[in-house]
């Protein structure tokens, strides 16, 4: 025990079973835990782990100052040493809207609160605005890794629209001393174009200045609603976009996890024809199983080179249990991570607490592997 009150409450510094994540699981527990991936095998993926850093980064052009940024993020929090990541995101009140996203809980209104909650947690870093990082910096920054996420969509314009813009430079991210920088491009929407030259841009300038990347790699447009499937989420199209956020040196790629597929095959009807697809995608590279899926999405980060870190998604009435199950989909897929934010945030700090120990409790588990 500690006397730091920033230290995790004993209460919830519990390990999550494996026979408990079994039951969370329910009736999905033996098709997630027992599935073995017949599709890309992972042997051939380069996979998380306590050597990721000089195993699959060190002969890149990545400069030696973001190789100490990338050991940095890899060391810290609760997964500290074990390859894997557990990431605090709270940028919904520029995204979501502030009294949409804080309601519930007013008090992460305040800043601090927030980084609070990522050191209780056991995070490996915190991710979260240029004001709210910068209100805080010179108490925390040496604390808990630093993610500035740069560029943001805000719901205020007048109609309502969807565009990632910059809010902040590179400079000031290193300037309060974070470690790594993070953004979003909408891939599929009108305005991506702009977006992916932006990013490129400023990611370029964050390796220059020694700071990892992280990008939030989201299909956007509603063109991709077909017949009542949002392919938004499809492993065939996310999977792309995440090989186009590569493609622009992003070192680790956030995305939500796959719900569909078929994408490409929605989208060339008709008349249409939309970008290029091989039917082994479908047939040899995935199969339903979410496992199998999300694996797609894996082989397409380079083969896993840059890590997967699956979105948390939003809160709802069963978020332990769905978060532990994101946490095993990703973690067998071969995946880095999770980034998780509403389920922890907004609910009271305890209970958000148990969600991020429950989620890192799935990649301390040395019984679930990669399938």
């Amino acid at each position: 025990m500690t006397d730091d009150p920033l230290s995790a409450n004993p209460e919830t510094d519990m390990e999550l079973t494996t026979t408990r994540i079994e039951e969370l699981l329910g009736d999905e527990a033996d098709s997630l835990l027992n599935h073995t991936c017949q599709t890309v095998p992972k042997e051939q993926l380069h996979l998380p782990g306590p050597d990721f850093v000089d195993r699959v980064w060190r002969d890149s052009d990545r400069n030696p100052q973001v190789l100490r940024s990338m050991q940095q993020l890899f060391d810290h929090g609760r997964l500290g040493g074990t390859g894997y990541l557990s990431i605090l995101p709270v940028d919904q009140g520029v995204e979501h809207a502030g009294g949409a996203s804080f309601a519930k809980n007013p008090a992460y209104f305040d800043p601090e609160n927030i980084v609070k909650l990522a050191i209780e947690g056991g995070c490996n870093a915190v991710a979260s605005t240029f004001g709210v990082l910068g209100a805080v910096a010179r108490k925390y920054a040496h604390k808990i890794p630093f993610i500035l996420k740069f560029n943001h969509n805000e719901l205020l314009t007048y109609p309502n629209t969807y565009d990632q813009i910059l809010f902040a430079r590179i400079e000031d991210a290193w300037n309060m001393g974070c470690v790594g920088v993070g953004a979003t491009i909408y891939f599929g929407s009108p305005e991506s174009n702009r977006q992916i030259q932006e990013v490129s841009e400023a990611f370029a300038l964050a390796h220059e200045m020694g700071m990892t990347t992280i990008l939030w790699c989201y299909v956007r447009n509603n063109a991709f609603k077909v017949n009542g499937v949002n392919h938004e989420t499809s492993a065939d199209l996310t999977g792309q976009a995440n090989h186009l956020g590569v493609t622009i040196e992003a070192d680790i790629i956030k995305q939500k996890q796959p719900t569909s597929n078929g994408g490409y095959k929605a989208l060339n009807t008709g008349d249409s024809s939309y970008g290029k697809l091989d039917e082994r995608i479908y047939t040899e590279l995935a199969t339903d199983h979410p496992i199998d899926l999300t694996r797609y999405q894996v082989i397409n980060n380079y083969m896993g080179r840059a890590g997967l870190i699956n979105s948390g998604g939003g809160s709802g009435k069963n978020d332990l249990a769905q978060a532990v199950r994101t946490a095993v989909i990703n973690k067998r897929a071969g995946g880095m991570g999770l980034i998780s934010g509403r389920k922890a945030f907004q609910r009271p700090m305890k209970e958000g607490v148990e969600i991020l120990h429950a989620i890192q409790d799935v990649y301390l588990d040395a019984d679930i592997t990669v399938a």
